[in-house]
Order: structure tokens, then sequence, then C-alpha cells
């Protein structure tokens, strides 16, 4: 049995669930609205503000889809009631980073600047203080687009590993690696 699949997903306050024909799963909350379709053959039911999901038999496919599924519907409850948040970080000197509305702007020590309109899902904020590495805030209620942007912009610069120049999440660590000097 599926350990994640089996657990029940408690609804807080100001979300709804709804399962509609074609098994599409539609969540709301105070953050936004999102909905999922789900396969025909795994069950959603919410009863007294508890939803839970599943499966008719125990086949390979089956069980492999029954935790997804309840993965899936967590993390839209989740972003409509809280949301998600990703901080990125531009390490590197003249690395600078500055938006107008949903366009972000990126100088990361290429010949041009780099321009990407980010989709109007996801909030978008810089910030630059002396001394300090420039910020990338993006905060979103969909976990998979959120994500999929933050994999946009880093990989414009990927964090390197001698001098650790790059664009990285906060607080992430990079693995270092000694120049040819110290292989001697």
């Amino acid at each position: 049995m599926s350990r994640i699949g089996k657990l029940p997903i408690n609804l807080p306050a100001g979300v709804t669930v709804t399962v509609g024909k074609d098994n599409v799963v539609t969540v709301k909350g105070p953050k936004g609205e999102l909905s999922q379709d789900v396969n025909p053959d795994i069950k959603v039911s919410v009863e007294d503000g508890v939803l839970s999901v599943a499966r008719p038999s125990d086949e390979k496919a089956h069980r492999s889809l029954h935790g997804l599924y309840r993965s899936l519907i967590n993390n839209m409850i989740v972003g409509v009631s809280e949301g998600y948040r990703k901080e990125l970080e531009l390490v590197g000197v003249g690395y600078r980073a500055s938006n107008t509305g949903q366009l972000l702007e990126l100088s990361l020590g290429y010949t041009h600047n780099i321009f990407m309109l980010l989709p109007a899902e996801v909030k978008l904020e810089t910030k630059s203080e002396r001394n300090k590495n420039p910020l990338i805030i993006l905060e979103s209620c969909d976990k998979q687009l959120i994500g999929q942007v933050c994999a946009k912009i880093r990989s414009f610069r990927k964090p390197e590993p001698y001098k650790g120049k790059g664009i990285r999440f906060v607080g992430e660590v990079i693995r270092r690696k000694s120049g040819k000097a110290a292989g001697k």
C-alpha cells in the first residue's frame, strides 16, 4: 500500500475542493484557483473537510498513480492556502537584476542583457542592496510553474564550482573545487 497515498489531507479554512466530471479536481483558496486532471481509475472523495485518494487494485500502475495524485492535490491545497516562495541570488561581480512589472532584466556578464517575461501567475520582485548579492524573489500558488520558472532563470548562468559565480537559490551550497595549483 502506498504510504503517501493512504494519508488523508485535511482541508484548511477557506479552501474548497470540487471533483467535477471527467475526474477534474479543482481547488479554490485565498491565493488562487488550480485544477488537475486525475486518472479515471483513481477515486478522489471529500467528506467532512478531509480529502482522501483511493485506488481500485494493487497493480503496479495503480500503486504509482495513487501516491502521485495525492501529492499533486496536496501541493495544490498548500499553494492556494499558503503559496510558494523561491529566492534566487546572483553571485558575481557586476551581476544585476531588475524588473518592470513581469519583465525581468538580467545582467550576467554576457555582451547583452537577458530579458525574460514571466507568466502572470508568478509575482516577481527584485532587491539590490549595497555589499549584498542581488535577489530575485518569486511567489506563486502553482508549485510546478514556479519551479519551472526558477529552473529557466537559473539556466542562464548556472553556479560554477571554481569561483561559485552564477545564479543559485538562497542557502544553496555549491560544492567547490580547488584550482589547478592544488592538484600538484
